[in-house]
């Protein structure tokens, strides 16, 4: 099917980095939109340029949750590691954009082990970029066969070997002409398109679940919504919503050969969508559409474009319609700080929902800067909890259900591991208790249940539990209900089988302020329960 005349001149083509010529030409095209198009909405194709781009396909792109990474393929590039052996080769390759100029760097080759004389691809980046998902399977970064690895960023900022993913009866699954995975932004799912038939072009879209033990359960079919019987579903991208799926299928209605759809999950079962809805024009063409991306705050999506190239194919990024986008998520970010050090902190993270501290998601602070992302969708209140060896796993609140979903947001936050050291104090994030109260809340017990771990872990170590008030009532008040909230968490941790000479407690009232007690925040800060390490 070809485009007609009025269809091309339905949007622009901009391009960054490219010489005078090309850009008269892109003039050219604009006045020419500016004197047809009255419509006051617009979509727009923008060529990533000549430092992505070549004369050469580029395919399958994949973008980071800050929009900042992106790794893609490049095929039959003369600097692949086995270029001249292997037909139509295809390398990984990398790009990162510069975010006070918005510019893309020159592409860098990915390198080995990564780059196989087999065909290479990342799947996914999480959104702390500290991992990443790559085609093949992996044994300490040699090549095993088909399937998907993780790697890991290093303490030395190097990644890790790839390692395979041990996913359940996998090869029962892979048995067709092609394959391909995803994974959700909270790195719980795993989405595979493959064949159970043998050397077959029709391909499923599968869902695993992570297991408690790090393995990942036996491919579950998404449904016959989704998966059209006859048809070819492919390329699936769950957002960072972790509802909305894009995918692309030849199902009937499309463009053309394979086309972008769009569906939501509807429940927990991961059999329940929405109709899915082809993306229509300029995303989808009468070529061949798949390997589309998306950054966190759903603004843009990446794709492979033929279109107006430079080359064979190009990555291209097309700015979303409303309808088109997602459900709006929040994205934290922050650093992982030695409280006692002040220096950066190599952690592992994993955040809860609460008040049933069910686990969300997971992920890894930068052993560089201590950095990390994660992407959490509204609606819901969480735990942050960052852990290291020889320190107490640290945890904060994020309350989003407060939030109006106005849209896509961005919070800073840093958290500070305290050294399992004596005279070290703890501030306990996450002990609750009603106001004017010293019956602990439920929801506490989360918290309570790391201490108890920590003594458990630590059989030499001896506690002060404190709990202190901010300035409001009298000191003799302040005391009393300080002293009885100190009083019931030893008792919570010593029902819990700790020895009774491990632990005592103290009152403190308003005495040892950490803020001012003249704004609501500083009293917030004030009013608190910690524990002081008295012995190791």
């Amino acid at each position: 099917m070809k485009r007609s005349v009025s269809a091309l001149l339905c949007f622009i083509f901009i391009t960054v980095g490219f010489g005078q010529p090309f850009a008269d030409t892109v003039g050219k095209m604009v006045e020419q939109k500016e004197k047809i198009i009255t419509e006051t909405t617009i979509i727009k194709i923008e060529n990533l340029g000549f430092r992505v781009n070549s004369e050469l396909p580029e395919l399958r792109p994949t973008i980071s949750a800050d929009g900042n990474l992106l790794f893609f393929i490049c095929e039959s590039h003369p600097d692949n590691v086995h270029a001249h052996e292997v037909r139509n080769s295809q390398d990984i390759w990398y790009s990162i954009r510069d975010t006070a100029t918005g510019k893309w760097t020159d592409a860098i080759h990915l390198g080995p082990p990564f780059n196989t004389a087999h065909y290479n691809a990342v799947y996914w980046i999480s959104p702390d970029k500290n991992r990443i998902l790559l085609r093949n399977a992996f044994v300490d970064g040699d090549y095993y066969g088909n399937g998907v690895s993780m790697s890991e960023v290093q303490k030395d900022g190097r990644w890790s070997k790839p390692n395979m993913l041990k996913i359940k009866n996998y090869h029962k699954y892979d048995r067709g002409f092609q394959s391909g995975a995803s994974m959700s932004s909270d790195g719980q799912v795993l989405l595979l398109y493959m064949s159970e038939e043998s050397k077959s072009r029709i391909n499923k879209i599968y869902a695993c679940f992570l297991q408690t033990d790090g393995t990942w359960s036996e491919p579950k079919s998404v449904g016959k919504k989704i998966n059209l019987p006859g048809y070819n579903q492919m390329t699936p991208y769950l957002a960072s919503d972790g509802v909305t799926l894009y995918f692309s299928s030849d199902r009937p209605g499309g463009i053309g050969d394979q086309d972008i759809w769009k569906a939501k999950r509807l429940d927990d079962t991961w059999l329940k969508w929405s109709d899915p809805v082809n993306l229509g024009e300029p995303i989808n063409t009468a070529d061949f559409d798949a390997f589309f991306t998306l950054d966190a705050g759903g603004e843009y999506a990446y794709l492979t474009s033929s279109f107006q190239s430079l080359g064979k194919s190009d990555i291209v990024r097309v700015k979303l319609l409303e309808i088109e986008k997602p459900d709006p998520v929040v994205l934290v970010s922050g650093n992982v700080y030695n409280a006692k050090t002040k220096q950066p902190l190599s952690a592992s993270l994993v955040y809860e929902t609460l008040p049933d501290g069910v686990i969300a998601g997971n992920g890894l602070s930068s052993p560089g800067d201590g950095a990390f992302q994660i992407v959490l969708p509204y609606d819901k209140n969480y735990l942050i909890r960052a852990s290291a060896d020889h320190f107490f796993a640290q945890s904060e609140n994020l309350n989003l259900d407060s939030l109006i979903r106005a849209g896509y947001k961005e919070i800073h936050k840093d958290l500070y591991l305290v050294p399992i050291e004596i005279g070290q104090i703890v501030r306990l994030n996450n002990v609750f208790f009603d106001f004017d109260k010293w019956d602990l809340r439920p929801v506490s017990f989360i918290e309570l249940n790391r201490v108890v771990k920590m003594l458990n872990d630590n059989p030499a170590i001896s506690i002060e539990l404190g709990a202190h008030t901010d300035a409001k009532g009298s000191d003799e008040y302040n005391i009393k209900l300080s002293h009885n909230r100190a009083n019931s968490v030893m008792q919570y941790i010593l029902s819990k089988g700790i020895a009774p000479e491990r632990v005592s407690f103290k009152g403190y009232g308003e005495t040892v302020p950490v803020a001012t007690n003249d704004t609501d925040e500083g009293r917030q800060l004030n009013r608190r329960v910690e524990f002081k390490i008295l012995s190791n």
